[in-house]
């Protein structure tokens, strides 16, 4: 879960820029804060983001425990260069990581974006 100041420029970010689809939204009209559910399929198997909009918050403090999202593409750059001409922050050019090497000397290229929350977002490139 994590908690977003602008719902509607959250979702398009997670359904445009990730191609994520909103899969549920619950209002809860008392307390006064919108869940909406977002991933790449059904909640049965596949996991989702929650996007929690409380209505009478409009920023938040990252905290310390929060780390990133990390999500696998099939062609890094391809997916960089669609990103940034999306206007998305790419914080993290693609390239290879370099501490971390299999067993076979195979190294991960990775990439890190942000939300429009300043959530980071690690992209793996998948491997062949």
């Amino acid at each position: 879960m994590v908690r977003v100041s602008n719902l509607d420029r959250s979702i398009a970010f997670y359904r445009d820029a990730l191609g994520m689809h909103e899969l549920r939204c619950e209002t809860f009209t008392e307390d006064r804060f919108t869940l909406v559910f977002v991933g790449y399929g059904d909640e049965a198997s596949n996991a989702v983001i929650e996007l929690t909009y409380n209505w009478d918050e409009d920023s938040y403090e990252h905290g310390t425990g929060y780390g990133h999202v990390a999500l696998e593409v099939a062609d890094m750059y391809a997916a960089c260069k669609r990103l940034e001409g999306m206007g998305v922050k790419i914080v993290r050019e693609p390239g290879l990581m370099t501490y971390a090497v299999d067993e076979t000397g195979h190294r991960e290229v990775i990439a890190f974006i942000e939300d429009p929350n300043g959530y980071k977002i690690e992209l793996i490139q998948a491997q062949e």
